[in-house]
């Protein structure tokens, strides 16, 4: 089984096929294409299989605000500190929330202070730490896009047909369609076409991207994750420039279907419904987060009587500026020097998926 999966990745790594698609991608890209990658896992893998050096002067790759833990705004991670200051609460949260900034501490910190919080691998061990604990308030601090939204609203609806009184979510979503809306609408930074994010495109399918190409004529292209799915999409999307086309393409159809995923998204829709929503860097974006639904509005953790900090962000951390695109990291006067993956100083750093941890590791 071992050498079957093997030869399986292997066939996305061939650099026979590598080379005849940069051939390809030079050959039909004729001027300046800017491209933005929108996916943080999109960006680690261009970087680490050395991408942007093969391909030609004339392109540039953005990289977009697709890091959930990135996005997420100092006003909830401060929220989530609070509540871990309540008594008889336990917070759960994904690892790589712990050390997120807030406004003057984290969730780390908070930790070594003696609050009870967790780290869980799925929303599911949520449910399962409030019936071990019965007699304390569980708080699961949700963060995610449509990948995770799922199996965040499953293990919602579970907790409600257990009846269990004691499960609290705060709940961080984002969607990703409206961010791309809000960036395009904000003209900060010049975009010719999306590489759009695989995992998230496989519960969504392509109907909520159609206004790229509707309202804006940009062309996208979903794409997986190995060298030769990036180098085909951006083929792809150079070939659809080229030819003065704007669709929705799916280079990554192992995976994705135009339809998405119908059984997870009755799942969002059963609990969820969209919200205005803040980012960080972008601010506030309608229809792009989610409220609950009136029949369990009693998980909703921001209902819970808590006093919080004014949020407040570092004065010279850029990170908003590197998740709209317009800057780089190596433009941001802390990258490298204050700022690092031992001493973040902004989330983009933390993160295995933020673009300023990625140009650390790789440059």
């Amino acid at each position: 089984m071992v050498g079957s999966d093997m030869k399986f990745v292997d066939e996305f790594r061939n650099k026979e096929l590598a080379t005849a698609l940069i051939r390809k991608i030079q050959t039909i890209s004729s001027r300046p294409v800017h491209l933005m990658e929108v996916c943080g896992t999109h960006t680690v893998s261009i970087f680490r299989y050395g991408l942007r050096s093969l391909l030609p002067e004339s392109m540039k790759l953005i990289s977009g605000p697709g890091c959930p833990v990135c996005v997420t705004p100092n006003r909830d991670i401060d929220l989530a500190i609070a509540l871990t200051r309540q008594k008889d609460a336990i917070l759960v949260t994904f690892g790589d929330m712990m050390r997120v900034p807030g406004s003057t501490s984290n969730l780390q910190r908070e930790k070594a202070e003696g609050r009870d919080i967790r780290i869980i691998y799925s929303p599911l061990d949520a449910l399962t730490i409030a019936k071990d604990h019965p007699d304390k308030r569980i708080i699961f601090f949700a963060i995610g896009f449509e990948t995770t939204s799922p199996t965040i609203a499953a293990t919602i609806l579970q907790t409600a047909e257990e009846r269990l009184r004691n499960l609290f979510v705060l709940d961080s979503q984002k969607r990703i369609p409206p961010a791309l809306q809000a960036l395009l609408q904000a003209k900060r930074v010049k975009i010719d076409g999306f590489i759009l994010p695989g995992h998230v495109s496989a519960i969504l399918g392509t109907t909520p991207y159609q206004f790229l190409s509707r309202e804006f004529a940009r062309p996208a292209v979903i794409t997986g994750f190995e060298p030769l799915d990036i180098l085909q999409g951006i083929w792809m999307l150079v070939k659809q420039i080229e030819e003065g086309r704007a669709d929705i393409d799916i280079q990554y159809r192992r995976v994705v279907h135009e339809e998405g995923n119908r059984i997870a998204l009755a799942k969002i829709d059963e609990v969820f419904e969209t919200n205005e929503a803040e980012w960080r860097g972008l601010g506030s974006i309608p229809e792009s987060g989610y409220r609950f639904k009136k029949l369990f509005l009693t998980m909703d953790a921001r209902n819970l009587d808590v006093e919080v900090e004014s949020p407040k962000e570092h004065f010279e951390c850029l990170c908003g500026e590197v998740l709209q695109g317009v800057i780089t990291p190596t433009d941001c006067p802390l990258f490298k020097t204050v700022c690092t993956p031992e001493n973040p100083v902004g989330p983009c750093m933390v993160s295995i998926e933020g673009t300023c941890h990625t140009y650390f590791k790789f440059l």
